[in-house]
């Protein structure tokens, strides 16, 4: 995820993989303020509890909310800008919510800041010990995780009142790459083709297990069924069953994975795939396997993704500064 990508945006139409008679994606653009000249997506997040899509918007210095029904932008300020530190990738890059607040990482400043959700308000920060990546509320221990792949560790915080309060490292070696958590469980990757799973109450490493990647780049969860979703930068997706660390599917895509996401009520996973500038729509059956359902063009260099709770995915224009709101009208896949 640290190695941002910048390119130029294709504009085309949106069409099924392989069934002509599959309806057609429909989407419309978002642009993001001071994204004019490029914005350095790393991360997209959605909020249940304020339904609006959380685009950590880089070096343009704010947080951007989106409500996917009206399309507003609200952009919350206060973060570092490329200009301060010469960067897009720099900024605010990945944010989470939990317990009433927002929380984003600031590259450029070295911070994790907590955001009231009702004021839109920085509320608290702390420092971070270096260079952050993702962000994840741990709702079990109510504590932050923030990943720090240039240490291989995990930076752990407590959340006291609206303050982070640095608690602990837990070493990932070869990662760690992206985050995400079930009730007890925490899982990330090692760069070369592993996901390791951490009990949250311990912080232990309990299993480690190849996840059929080259190169490991995004994570998702259904976490109803058990089953953890990961990206291949080299063009795959795999599905792991997180009781044992099964292979249960894998499908090819475009090269170029990296931020993914699953929507659950349609079974639906959502694999970006930078290199092409493709969006493949990807159905999760009753045991596991995957099927690519439909691939919509979106930007050159569009790495990250992420499913609202209406069915549509959101994925970062990179070099246009903007959102790309892709309606999915594909049918259910369980």
């Amino acid at each position: 995820m640290k190695r941002l990508l910048l390119a130029a945006c294709i504009v085309a139409a949106c069409k099924p993989s392989s069934r002509t008679s599959e309806p057609v994606a429909s989407r419309s653009a978002i642009a993001l303020p001071g994204g004019e000249h490029g914005i350095g997506f790393d991360d997209l997040r959605f909020a249940p509890s304020i339904s609006r899509v959380v685009a950590p918007a880089g070096g343009t210095g704010k947080l951007d909310l989106i409500d996917p029904r009206t399309r507003a932008v609200t952009a919350i300020d206060g973060f570092g800008t490329a200009e301060a530190s010469g960067g897009h990738e720099n900024g605010t890059t990945s944010a989470d919510e939990g317990s009433g607040f927002l929380f984003a990482i600031d590259r450029t400043r070295l911070a994790l800041v907590a955001i009231d959700e009702k004021t839109n308000a920085i509320v608290g920060s702390a420092r971070l010990a270096s260079s952050p990546d993702y962000v994840r509320w741990v709702a079990a221990t109510r504590e932050l995780w923030v990943t720090e792949p240039d240490e291989e560790r995990i930076e752990v915080f407590t959340l006291t009142g609206s303050t982070p309060k640095h608690a602990a490292f837990i070493a990932v070696k070869g990662g760690p790459e992206s985050l995400v958590v079930d009730a007890h469980r925490a899982f990330t990757h090692r760069w070369d083709g592993e996901t390791v799973a951490i009990d949250v109450t311990s912080r232990a490493t309990i299993a480690s297990w190849r996840n059929g990647c080259e190169g490991s780049r995004g994570i998702a969860l259904d976490a109803r069924r058990g089953w953890l979703f990961v990206g291949c930068a080299e063009g795959k997706a795999t599905v792991l069953a997180v009781d044992s660390g099964t292979l249960l599917g894998s499908v090819a895509v475009g090269a170029g994975v990296d931020v993914i996401d699953f929507n659950p009520r349609l079974s639906h996973l959502y694999v970006p795939s930078a290199k092409p500038g493709t969006l493949s729509i990807v159905g999760v059956g009753a045991h596991g396997e995957l099927r690519a359902i439909a691939t919509v063009d979106t930007a050159a260099g569009a790495h990250c993704v992420t499913a609202d709770d209406r069915d549509h995915a959101w994925v970062c224009d990179v070099r246009g500064g903007k959102l790309l709101d892709i309606a999915d009208t594909f049918e259910a896949r369980h």
